[in-house]
């Protein structure tokens, strides 16, 4: 039978490993904080990109990920009045190109408006190409809004990919993948006439 020693032992003992497991837990989750608030695109995963608190983090991941690509002239717009841009960068190509970011859930697809966005932004941006990249998926309204007008899709395979490429140094297969023409369609759209009465 054990003694009012061993029982005082066994439950201080306890408190010590539950202590540790919380101070391990704490380092952890400050850790992966730092690196979110950092977004250093060597450390950042797609879980981190997931974890991080709003938009304007991976937005900064994103500046600094194109920047490591090699892309010139990378712009990040400002917040408030950003005319619907978020990125602006010079392709491979020479082109100017707009990218409006997206960190969005699996279970909330990106919607019409951010096509929209992004293509009304061209102009002003003076850019050749738009681009929407999202953490997320898109909907079938937007993907058919996109391919209409030629703006370019990057969904959350294509940043896994264009993560894993980067962290692999494949550079110039990351950027393929960002570069890679938009799906283009002709419109869907049939006028339907009605008779005046």
């Amino acid at each position: 039978m054990p003694t009012s020693m061993d029982t005082t032992m066994i439950i201080t003992a306890g408190i010590l490993a539950l202590l540790l497991i919380l101070l391990v837990a704490r380092l952890i989750s400050n850790r992966r904080r730092r690196i979110r608030r950092e977004a250093n695109p060597r450390k950042i995963t797609l879980k981190d990109i997931d974890l991080m608190a709003d938009g304007s983090e991976f937005e900064l991941y994103l500046f600094r990920l194109f920047h490591e690509l090699g892309y010139d002239e990378v712009y990040q717009t400002t917040g408030s009045r950003d005319f619907g841009a978020d990125l602006v960068f010079r392709g491979r190509d020479g082109r100017r190109n707009v990218l409006q970011a997206k960190r969005y859930g699996q279970s909330n697809p990106v919607g019409l408006g951010a096509v929209q966005e992004i293509y009304a932004s061209m102009r002003y941006y003076e850019a050749e190409r738009a681009i929407v990249l999202t953490s997320g998926r898109y909907t079938e309204g937007s993907r058919t809004l996109a391919a209409v007008n030629e703006v370019k899709l990057l969904d959350r395979e294509d940043l896994e990919d264009i993560i894993h490429l980067f962290k692999s140094r494949r550079y110039d297969e990351a950027v393929a993948i960002i570069e890679e023409p938009a799906e283009s369609i002709e419109s869907p759209w049939k006028p339907k006439f009605k008779k005046a009465t």
